[in-house]
């Protein structure tokens, strides 16, 4: 019997790429998105891939949101942390809203989603939650302090909650990306970006097929003896 899989931030970038990646590999996948109803209907559309709105930085959205997604397509035994927003400034510009936003979207988001879901994982012994983390997470980035500490932080919850859930057969491991040839990043001024890619070791920005490609092996069957650890695609920008 497939596999459930949930994905938040599902519907674009490199959440769509883990998604199709996912449904391609025999997955059913559900997508969750936060506000772009267009958006989601063409990725539907195109993929095959059910979208579900919710906001991942709501707790009691998230219990609901899942609660639907399990009776649409049963018991979550996959889930991907992928949704996340930036709001850069630095920090002596930086409102509390700039900073609360990223760090309830990206961070707080994965103890909602993880909390909704651990009690069936254990229940049924089985689990793998993969948390999207960032190459800035690691490294740091000016301008960013909000966005690095939520993604820094992800780090560290996939390490504890890694713990908890390895007798259970859950294990929890993260990726970190480097600078993806994404929406968000193309919307990065030309002259910053030549800068960016002078940076990375392989030339070039990567793709989201290739940090989709390390979610499958992570929440393979096969994979289960790697849990707590941060799978770092970046192209050798950042060696942690």
């Amino acid at each position: 019997m497939a596999r459930v899989a949930i994905v938040t931030g599902g519907t674009r970038g490199i959440g769509e790429a883990i998604s199709v990646g996912l449904k391609d590999a025999g997955y059913k996948v559900a997508a969750v998105y936060a506000g772009n109803d267009e958006r989601a209907r063409d990725f539907t559309e195109r993929t095959g891939i059910a979208a579900y709105k919710w906001d991942v930085s709501q707790f009691d959205g998230c219990r609901d949101g899942v609660a639907r997604v399990e009776a649409d397509l049963g018991p979550v035994e996959v889930l991907v942390n992928n949704a996340g927003i930036t709001r850069d400034s630095v920090m002596h510009r930086m409102t509390f809203e700039q900073w609360n936003e990223v760090i309830q979207t990206n961070l707080t988001s994965c103890f909602n989603m993880c909390r909704t879901v651990i009690d069936g994982m254990r229940e049924r012994n089985f689990g793998r939650i993969v948390n999207i983390g960032s190459i800035n997470g690691q490294a740091g980035q000016y301008g960013q302090v909000n966005y690095a500490a939520a993604k820094s932080g992800i780090h560290g919850f996939t390490k504890a909650l890694a713990q908890e859930g390895a007798a259970k057969g859950i294990t929890v491991n993260a990726i970190a990306p480097g600078y993806i040839d994404t929406d968000m990043v193309r919307a990065v001024p030309a002259n910053v970006l030549e800068k960016i890619v002078a940076r990375i070791p392989v030339g070039r920005l990567g793709r989201a097929d290739e940090i989709a490609r390390g979610v499958l092996f992570l929440v393979g069957d096969d994979a289960g003896f790697v849990t707590g650890s941060t799978l770092s695609i970046n192209g050798g920008q950042h060696m942690y």
